[in-house]
């Protein structure tokens, strides 16, 4: 009994610890067109997203490095098939992704809902 509650108890604290340390840009995200697209780790602070659903299914959208709510890196335009320099911005269960010319003057961006 005492082995089993011990066992609970440390699977417990192993994933408080996982869930605190994950990086909030890391998980599943909605673009406004039903799109859907996972940020993961690439090790370090480094973040990839891969569209999971549509007509780009499996492309990279490209890598952000940072940490807590603010990343910057590359964002690629899978319509166009060009990079931009991006950035990216995580408020509670939205992510704001921008893609950006003329060093970071001119920005499009759209706002993403976590799944």
């Amino acid at each position: 009994m005492i082995r089993s509650l011990a066992l609970a108890l440390a699977a417990g604290i192993a994933f408080t610890t996982t869930a605190i340390a994950a990086e909030p840009i890391v998980g599943t995200w909605k673009r406004p067109n039903g799109t859907l697209i996972r940020y993961a780790s690439a090790g370090g602070d480094k973040y990839c997203g891969t569209v999971l659903t549509g007509e780009y299914k499996n492309k990279s959208i490209g890598c952000m490095s940072g940490s807590g709510t603010s990343y910057k890196g590359k964002v690629n335009k899978l319509d166009e098939g060009k990079t931009y320099s991006g950035k990216a911005t995580v408020s509670g269960n939205t992510l704001s992704l921008a893609g950006c010319v003329l060093g970071g003057l001119v920005c499009k961006s759209e706002n993403l809902k976590r799944q």
